[in-house]
């Protein structure tokens, strides 16, 4: 069977924090990481360590974190017996929702063209160069391998899916001593007031939060004075003060609670003491932006909205719209 050796996989992380004076998130994330692998570990967790450990060794591997696909490439062709590896172990980590990658060739179209939201979100960003970044809810990584891409100090990926966290140490396999980490936990996990980063991302998760003005609250606490807030999330079209809340289901997901209108959101916002808050895109969530593929092959968007008006959602309601937002801490 399989192990997963946590202590090598987040031992660098963790003296870091010690060394940074985070000594308080380091006890407690040993303790969280204890528990996960150790006292009540994922049935999958041996498969998914296996297939991991099925990737090929390819020397002289070279990332390219500025292409529409995080992409790897080699000195020479990988040989017959490589990739039949490589295919085996990345195919033992589906399904695979955010990316796309590129593995030495091997191209994994995976459900999300997350690509196309870094670029709507990039251009709106401050100067990421030097900048310690966390990204919560961050999935499989792709964006922290972007954030680094272009210049970020740190990033630190929190996710408590752990096929998530497999898919991102593939990547992190290639990179050897990169400095991102993903971290398998929840943003209401991190200790209060941890005030150390300079932009975090939370994209994709305000509208599964039962209290929204919490989890901005929580983003707020992992900011230093003047760090930056950057929120994507499901929005809909009404004045300020108008936010909808499904009666169960939205788009099939169970999970979702508040769908704001921009306005709302910016109230929320301004309350929870941000400044400066502002709406830098609005985009239609469409079925070629999310779809199923070869690397993810259960029922996608398409699957999710009314047949005979793919304008709604399956259960009547507006069909998915996407806002993102930037905003600072005082």
């Amino acid at each position: 069977m399989a192990y997963f050796d946590w202590r090598t996989c987040f031992g660098q992380l963790l003296t870091e924090l010690e060394d940074s004076g985070q000594s308080r998130w380091a006890h407690t994330l040993r303790a969280q990481l204890t528990h996960r692998f150790e006292d009540n570990p994922h049935g999958d967790l041996s498969r998914w360590q296996e297939a991991l450990n099925s990737l090929p060794d390819v020397p002289g591997a070279v990332a390219d974190l500025n292409r529409s696909a995080v992409t790897f490439t080699s000195p020479s062709d990988l040989d017959t017996h490589q990739q039949q590896a490589l295919e085996h172990g990345l195919r033992g980590l589906m399904p695979w929702r955010k990316g796309p990658f590129d593995f030495f060739g091997t191209y994994i179209d995976t459900e999300w063209r997350s690509d196309w939201k870094w670029e709507r979100v990039a251009p709106h960003l401050a100067d990421l160069s030097g900048r310690r970044i966390l990204d919560v809810g961050c999935g499989s990584g792709y964006h922290c391998w972007r954030m680094l891409g272009a210049g970020a100090r740190r990033v630190t990926g929190i996710d408590p899916g752990l096929l998530f966290l497999f898919q991102f140490l593939s990547v992190k396999r290639y990179l050897g001593e990169a400095p991102v980490d993903l971290l398998p936990v929840r943003v209401e996990d991190l200790p209060d007031g941890l005030e150390c980063f300079d932009t975090t991302f939370s994209m994709g998760v305000l509208y599964h939060r039962r209290s929204p003005l919490d989890h901005l609250l929580e983003l707020k606490s992992t900011l230093r004075r003047g760090g930056e807030l950057v929120l994507e999330t499901l929005v809909v079209d009404g004045p300020e003060g108008y936010s909808l809340m499904p009666e169960n289901r939205y788009g099939q997901m169970r999970n979702v609670w508040f769908l704001p209108s921009c306005d709302t959101l910016l109230r929320w916002l301004d309350r929870t003491g941000f400044r400066n808050a502002r709406v830098v895109d609005v985009s239609a969530t469409t079925t070629s932006e999310q779809r199923r593929t070869d690397w993810m092959q259960f029922n996608s968007l398409e699957n999710f909205l009314d047949p005979e008006d793919p304008s709604r959602t399956i259960e009547g309601y507006p069909g998915p719209v996407r806002a993102t937002l930037i905003a600072e801490k005082p």
